[in-house]
């Protein structure tokens, strides 16, 4: 599968960081340039569960193609959500279904720097996103 091109982006930013303090400053880099969701977008029914942070997500389907706008309050995850946005936007529904998420922060060279309870916070983003892609399917 190829990678959409935002996600190529990531992998050649990331890939010339050679360190972690550089790669942490990219991320709250791409974390600031995040798009903001609207007010009534960040409602109990777009809070995704099993984050220790905040973390909204809406999403909608556009010519058979998922595009995802999140939002949090924690600087660093929302630089993580930038990347996994970078990775995700414009997938399919089955596309989505066959993400890595270890494989994918492996690849950006930030894999070493997930806490457990980081992971499991951007495996539920991820899991909510296939949920929204599986409830659209319904007809």
């Amino acid at each position: 599968m190829s990678l959409p091109v935002d996600a190529e982006q990531a992998l050649a930013a990331f890939g010339q960081c050679p360190g972690w303090e550089q790669r942490a400053r990219l991320l709250m880099q791409w974390g600031e340039r995040l798009p903001a969701l609207r007010e009534e977008e960040r409602c109990e029914a777009n809070r995704v569960h099993g984050c220790e942070s905040q973390v909204w997500l809406a999403g909608e389907l556009q010519n058979g193609h998922w595009q995802f706008r999140v939002a949090s309050d924690a600087r660093l995850l929302r630089g993580l959500l930038a990347v996994l946005l970078a990775r995700v936007n414009g997938l399919t529904g089955a596309q989505l279904a066959e993400i890595d998420l270890a494989d994918w922060f492996a690849q950006l060279g930030l894999a070493r720097q997930l806490s457990p309870s980081r992971s499991n916070g951007l495996n539920a983003v991820l899991q909510r996103m296939r949920e929204l892609a599986g409830d659209a399917q319904v007809p």
